[in-house]
């Protein structure tokens, strides 16, 4: 069987390649003969993502929460959803993975499907990875900063304010404002780079030819590109469309989120995710667009436990069943088992995607080679000798 591929605008060379972030601000100082002022940006952009003194207290980086070895998700996979640098916070849900984030589109409403597609975080809030950046140094469930001016503050003291100057200016830290959106900036070209999109799974060796299906993985894929309906949102090669679904996913009881103090989630227990329907950047009508979430990457999804946008469901297998038998299993009471015989009410009751999932007909066996399929998205794949 062929691989297939949507076309899109974004050719497979550019995928594979490197790309770069525009910046902005005071004028660079002249550059020493040979020094690519992009490598000099990236290198920035890395010293900016590991620094765990850049939160209020020191502690947390970008990469405490995006670590390359659990394919740039939260490497802490006992928590459904992430803690934050003050160890009684936590954020309301599962951060989502930032590889292959540099390849989404911008957010937008797209007139001709009436659909929402791309941005960045689980409800697209941040139109693109540069707005992205800035939002957990001052997110008080993550990296708690109070203002931009701490965070500018504690770069002018770091090792690397020298080479800040040289990226954006001299002069440039002086003015927390737009040395704040550099920081963005330099962290989004960091995470345009190579590293954080390698195709290097063992289906991009597939696809190039220089490795081969085991039979369990091609019978997988056919389920991937046929009953199991996944191809419809998870399409070649980036696994996604960037569209954004309600798939009736169920609160988890065990959300941590719940418990924290009330200036931070004055609901309790009783907090419903909307998801996309509270993003403010909607054209429509909020209530068109309640409980859903962005379609991830499902490249390397394997070590990217747990799943959903709360963080419910701990394994792949889980997540196989709730797509084959959402529809199919009656909706759980005080005795029933949630994925055995009932599988829990919906957060969000609206806007559930009905025509691509719930009832698939999987059997157990095909459950079993769809899942060892998805397993095969993992990259750093060696190919044996």
């Amino acid at each position: 069987m062929a691989i297939k591929f949507i076309a899109t605008s974004i050719t497979l060379t550019t995928l594979l390649g490197l790309t770069g972030c525009g910046g902005g601000g005071s004028a660079p100082v002249e550059q020493e003969p040979g020094i690519d002022p992009l490598v000099l940006k990236q290198d920035l952009g890395e010293r900016l993502f590991f620094d765990t003194n850049l939160s209020t207290p020191a502690g947390q980086s970008c990469a405490s929460c995006h670590d390359a070895a659990t394919g740039f998700a939260d490497p802490d996979s006992n928590l459904p959803v992430s803690q934050g640098v003050h160890l009684d916070r936590f954020g309301n849900r599962n951060t989502p993975t930032a590889a292959y984030t540099a390849r989404a589109p911008e957010f937008h409403f797209d007139q001709n499907r009436q659909q929402y597609f791309g941005g960045q975080f689980l409800d697209g809030r941040a139109t693109n990875l540069t707005e992205q950046a800035k939002q957990p140094f001052l997110n008080p469930l993550e990296m708690a900063n109070p203002d931009k001016f701490t965070v500018i503050q504690k770069i002018r003291d770091s090792d690397y304010a020298d080479l800040f100057g040289q990226v954006y200016g001299v002069d440039s830290l002086n003015d927390a404002e737009a040395a704040f959106d550099q920081v963005a900036d330099a962290i989004a070209t960091f995470e345009n780079m190579e590293l954080f999109s390698p195709f290097t799974s063992k289906l991009d060796f597939i696809i190039a030819g220089k490795e081969q299906f085991t039979d369990q993985e091609r019978r997988g894929f056919q389920l991937f590109d046929g009953k199991g309906q996944c191809f419809a949102c998870h399409q070649l090669p980036l696994s996604t469309d960037h569209s954004y679904s309600n798939l009736g996913v169920p609160k988890n009881p065990d959300n941590p989120f719940y418990t924290v103090a009330l200036q931070f989630n004055p609901d309790g227990s009783d907090f419903v995710d909307l998801g996309l329907g509270a993003n403010p950047n909607l054209v429509t009508m909020a209530s068109l667009e309640n409980g859903k979430f962005k379609v991830p990457t499902l490249r390397n999804v394997a070590i990217t436990a747990p799943y959903m946008h709360n963080g419910v469901f701990k394994t792949l297998e889980e997540v196989v069943n709730f797509y084959n038998t959402r529809d199919v299993l009656p909706l759980c009471d005080a005795t029933g088992t949630p994925g055995v015989d009932c599988w829990p009410a919906p957060e969000v009751a609206e806007n559930v995607d009905t025509e691509l999932m719930g009832n698939l007909g999987l059997t157990v066996e095909e459950v079993a080679d769809l899942v060892v399929f998805l397993k095969i998205l993992t990259d750093g794949y060696v190919p044996p000798k």
